[in-house]
């Protein structure tokens, strides 16, 4: 299972917030390529980015960031927040990232979505974000009324290979990630899936691999020491 410790960038810096509530917006670190450094010397090999100024208002604005951490710090970029057209997905693969996640627009614009998987193959994916089970875009500030589950199930159809499904509940809380639910996942969608949201400690890492899954996302839980991430590179194996 590959590890994706994560940075969230708002107005140039990294922060974190609960449950995606931008009220709860607070900087963890003042330099993100220091911190991107930080996780390759610990093993990690890729790195989950998230622009959130782009995710809640369609403008991105941390692309020299980005580009610093795809070039400087010898991590795999995956990149979500903001991507809502072709262009979009131009730009920020101009920036070096490896991946681009789509997330609202796979709601609002499904063709973009089949153009893009048809187009960029492995290096497409989408963000699955529910709350209670129901998907929702534009930060996660509105609820889409679908069902995860079916809205997983579309996507494969679309071509996409890979999902990040965050439980919104779960996010930045430390409460263990949603295990029942990423097994029902499992059953709906037949691609990689990467888990994101409320993994605690490394025993929650470990679970997750137990399940199969492809990849996790690291966040709150590097930043307030209880994951070694270290230790969780050498158990996970080779990241590549």
């Amino acid at each position: 299972m590959i590890l994706l410790p994560a940075i969230d960038l708002k107005d140039g810096k990294a922060v974190r917030l609960y449950k995606g509530d931008f009220a709860t917006v607070h900087q963890v670190s003042d330099d993100p390529l220091a911190t991107a450094r930080a996780f390759y010397q610990a093993g990690a090999r890729y790195i989950h980015m998230v622009d959130l100024d782009g995710a809640r208002d369609g403008v991105r604005k941390n692309g020299a960031i980005v580009q610093a951490v795809a070039e400087r710090s010898g991590l795999k970029v995956e990149l979500g927040g903001g991507i809502r057209s072709m262009a979009d997905l131009e730009a920020v693969f101009a920036l070096g990232v490896y991946r681009a996640v789509i997330g609202s627009a796979a709601v609002s614009d499904p063709e973009l979505v089949r153009a893009a998987a048809e187009r960029y193959g492995d290096r497409i994916a989408v963000g699955v974000d529910a709350l209670d089970g129901v998907v929702r875009t534009a930060g996660w500030e509105q609820s889409a009324g679908l069902d995860y589950l079916e809205f997983s199930g579309n996507i494969e159809a679309m071509g996409v290979k890979t999902i990040i499904f965050t439980d919104i509940a779960t996010d930045g809380m430390l409460s263990g990630p949603s295990f029942v639910r990423l097994k029902a996942l499992q059953t709906a969608y037949g691609g990689q899936i990467v888990a994101s949201g409320g993994v605690s400690c490394n025993e929650d890492l470990r679970q997750l691999a137990a399940m199969g899954l492809y990849g996790a996302i690291i966040g709150k839980a590097y930043y307030a020491g209880t994951v070694d991430l270290a230790a969780a590179a050498a158990e996970s194996g080779p990241q590549v």
